[in-house]
């Protein structure tokens, strides 16, 4: 598939040979029974390698799949409430948001105002400061109180990095790990 004149080759250990002419470059890699890859088609001569093509392609699925375990996603939770929603029921959702904190996603915390409850929403912005008072020691306010429409909105992200989730491999004994434990 290379149809170049001229190409810089590398060796199949990674050694360089030189310029050579395609058709020499070609000849070379069927007599080592490996392909002809070409690694840098905007180098001028082109840079080409000898190697085993289906093994080139493995290592970088590889590699890629690595790089994407290291990713970590941030997913935005939200917790709804209610002018009229009770302190115990808040107190549930504050729970709830500071799990979601701990696991390291970000939570939006939303007033839903219906009819003219809208007209108060000064009440909005107090339950909204005072769950993101409760959650101060895991979270920070990413964006203050705003209201649009009928809903306020506030977003909290966590204030350190997400800790280890149970049974990831904490330090500490399992229930069944009774090694060294005298009763």
């Amino acid at each position: 598939m290379i149809r170049v004149p001229q190409v810089r080759l590398v060796g199949a250990e990674g050694e360089p040979i030189g310029v050579v002419s395609g058709d020499e470059a070609r000849r070379m890699a069927r007599e080592a029974e490996l392909d002809l890859v070409e690694i840098s088609p905007t180098a001028s001569p082109p840079v080409c390698q000898i190697m085993d093509y289906g093994k080139f392609k493995y290592e970088q699925k590889k590699k890629q799949s690595e790089s994407k375990k290291r990713q970590h996603n941030v997913n935005v939770k939200e917790v709804r409430v209610r002018p009229k929603t009770g302190a115990h029921d808040i107190a549930v959702k504050v729970k709830r948001a500071k799990s979601f904190l701990e696991s390291g996603d970000k939570v939006q915390l939303t007033v839903l105002f219906r009819g003219r409850e809208v007209v108060h929403s000064n009440i909005g912005i107090k339950i909204l400061e005072a769950i993101a008072q409760e959650l101060a020691d895991v979270a920070k306010v990413e964006r203050p109180p705003r209201l649009e429409g009928k809903r306020m909105h506030m977003i909290l992200s966590p204030s350190k990095s997400p800790q280890t989730k149970k049974g990831e491999g904490g330090k500490g004994k399992s229930k069944g790990d009774r090694s060294g434990a005298a009763r």
